[in-house]
């Protein structure tokens, strides 16, 4: 018995193609069978913009400028460190009275506070313990003194009485001495000790207040700080890159954030050697009159000007455009067109007129109004 087979259309219709393929010999095209050449669309420049009328526009001419380069910097308003003069108690004890507060202009020798100390009270027992000592051993070389005058003792034992007077001279100096830098008059005594400012100026720093307690040196804080604050400091961050252009005894403008329209000077004194490994930047100091208005703390600009000159452009104000944090100008490009480019733009100047750095030559022709071209494209 004979069974037939039955195969899918699909296949015998494929063999029955590859069949006649190879029966006739011909051969596949490649260039038939390649994908399509690749076309390479060119993207218009951005930067290039095409107007109708460029007359609409008028351009300007960018004019050489001489000036000096400029470094300009943050500051902050500092006490002079050697017009800065510490308040201190060498006795310990309780504060009972304080005279003067943070802020306060004092006067030399004025009274700041009253100290009761246990130090004063023991210091004032051994002064007169070491009186009364003396006392004693006056009249024992007196005695002795008139004894050997008489032919009674021996020259021995006045050359003790003498050495005895002269030890119990030496203990009062001394105890008068711990009084007078402990600061009470030996004169006068009392358990209470006045504290006079050493100094002229400023209180800048207070750290006590009424009642409290008065440490001895090792451990306690300075009572009262007072500065001359008619000369200052002004200390200021240089960056690493920019020392080259701060050089010891140039004379710097600064202005202060808080009155900004009034412009001083002050001299570079310190450039610091050692650098912020945080900010890598250097403290260079500027030494100042303080014409009254500047505070400790207050925050400052510095500017450092360069002694070479540099040839420079400027450009009407109104051909700066601001755009995408930079800044930019039009110059013509031709066939109606005019192209944007990016400059550095300096300081202001006289007749509003605007410094570029870098970007623009001498006598190269810009858009006067930038903005007015930037908004017609736009549109």
């Amino acid at each position: 018995m004979i069974r037939a087979i039955v195969l899918p259309a699909a296949l015998v219709v494929a063999t029955a193609l590859f069949l006649a393929g190879c029966g006739n010999g011909v051969k596949a095209d490649p260039k038939a069978e390649a994908p399509p050449p690749t076309t390479i669309e060119q993207e218009p420049d951005v930067s290039i913009v095409q107007v109708k009328q460029p007359e609409q526009f008028p351009l300007a001419t960018a004019e050489p400028h001489s000036t000096a380069p400029e470094l300009k910097v943050t500051g902050v308003v500092s006490a002079d460190v050697a017009r800065s003069v510490p308040v201190i108690s060498l006795a310990s004890g309780r504060v009972v009275e304080i005279r003067a507060r943070l802020g306060d202009e004092v006067k030399k020798g004025q009274l700041l506070m009253r100290v009761q100390s246990a130090d004063i009270s023991g210091a004032f027992s051994e002064h007169r313990k070491a009186q009364a000592d003396e006392v004693l051993a006056r009249a024992q070389f007196d005695r002795s003194q008139l004894l050997y005058d008489k032919g009674a003792v021996a020259k021995k034992d006045l050359e003790v009485a003498q050495d005895t007077l002269d030890k119990a001279k030496v203990d009062v100096e001394t105890a008068a001495e711990r009084l007078r830098v402990l600061g009470v008059d030996s004169n006068h005594p009392s358990a209470v000790v006045d504290i006079f400012a050493p100094a002229a100026g400023v209180i800048i720093e207070q750290n006590v207040t009424a009642a409290a307690g008065v440490k001895t040196l090792d451990n306690s804080p300075n009572l009262f700080t007072i500065a001359d604050l008619s000369e200052i400091w002004i200390l200021c961050d240089v960056y690493e890159n920019d020392l080259a252009s701060v050089r010891l005894g140039e004379v710097a403008e600064v202005r202060l954030n808080a009155y900004p329209g009034s412009v001083f000077q002050g001299r570079v004194s310190n450039i610091g050697p050692i650098l912020d490994p945080a900010i890598r930047a250097a403290k260079v100091r500027l030494e100042m009159h303080n014409p009254g208005m500047m505070r400790i703390g207050m925050f400052v600009s510095a500017t450092f000007r360069g002694s070479k000159k540099e040839t420079r452009v400027s450009v009407p104000a109104s051909a700066v455009l601001h755009l995408h944090d930079r800044d930019w100008v039009y110059v013509p490009a031709g066939d109606k067109k005019f192209q944007r480019v990016g400059v550095v733009a300096g300081i202001m100047l006289p007749g509003n007129m605007q410094e570029i750095v870098s970007g623009l030559q001498p006598n190269q022709q810009v858009v006067a109004k930038a903005l007015v071209l930037q908004n017609t494209v736009e549109q």
